[in-house]
């Protein structure tokens, strides 16, 4: 006969399962929706790092990095069958301005930092669960907007940066500018795309966690942060 702490245990396994294929499905589902990516001139604003972030803070690194990956073949998906300005930068089947085929490292700017994003909020959420006052409600809340943020701009900030560093040539042939000014004209789009992708997931994420993680009373089965199983 299992025991009750074998049974408790399988029982919270099929629970972060569930939980995962919830935010996996709402990935797919925003992406292929008007509500997930936003077509802007020159690239597409997302807001597909939210549920990324909100996985990784429930259910860890992981899992968290697993969302990444799936918001990462999302992107490549999207960008391929509806190609943009900037699409070659994240789908090797789209040909690099001046080239007559795609580039490899388009799957690295695709999948690495929507990955990152599945780990950076879990980081900066365990640092919280070690400090003394981490029972406080508003110092929860604060952990979680920090922790959105901190994934909002992992998303931009490693995606645009290493578009400017791996594609600078083609990025400024895609947008019709002087090559002397991709950097500046990346970390316009850094500021524009960033900071209100940013503002989103740090007003969603507390929304979704905090009534979350009491419903499903993650702290007391997890009372300090640590790696999870294999």
């Amino acid at each position: 006969m299992k025991s009750p702490k074998t049974r408790a245990q399988r029982a919270r396994q099929v629970q972060s399962l569930a939980i995962l294929a919830m935010f996996t499905a709402i990935l797919f589902l925003l992406t292929f929706t008007p509500l997930g990516l936003i077509d802007l001139p020159v690239i597409k604003a997302t807001v597909l790092h939210v549920p990324v972030i909100i996985g990784s803070i429930l259910l860890g690194p992981r899992k968290g990095a697993f969302l990444g990956a799936m918001f990462g073949l999302s992107s490549l998906i999207k960008n391929t069958l509806v190609p943009g300005l900037s699409s070659f930068a994240f789908s090797p089947l789209i040909p690099v301005p001046g080239l007559d085929r795609g580039s490899p490292w388009a799957l690295v700017i695709c999948f690495v930092p929507r990955i990152l994003v599945g780990v950076t909020p879990w980081l900066v959420y365990a640092l919280y669960r070690h400090l003394p006052g981490r029972k406080n409600p508003g110092t929860q809340a604060v952990s979680l907007v920090i922790s959105a943020v901190v994934g909002a701009l992992t998303n931009t900030a490693l995606v645009m940066g290493a578009i400017g560093l791996v594609f600078s040539q083609a990025y400024a042939a895609a947008q019709g500018i002087p090559a002397e000014a991709v950097t500046g004209f990346i970390l316009g789009i850094v500021a524009a795309n960033g900071i209100p992708e940013a503002i989103v997931a740090a007003v969603v994420t507390p929304a979704v966690c905090v009534p979350l993680i009491h419903a499903l009373k993650l702290e007391k089965k997890a009372p300090a942060p640590a790696a999870e199983p294999a």
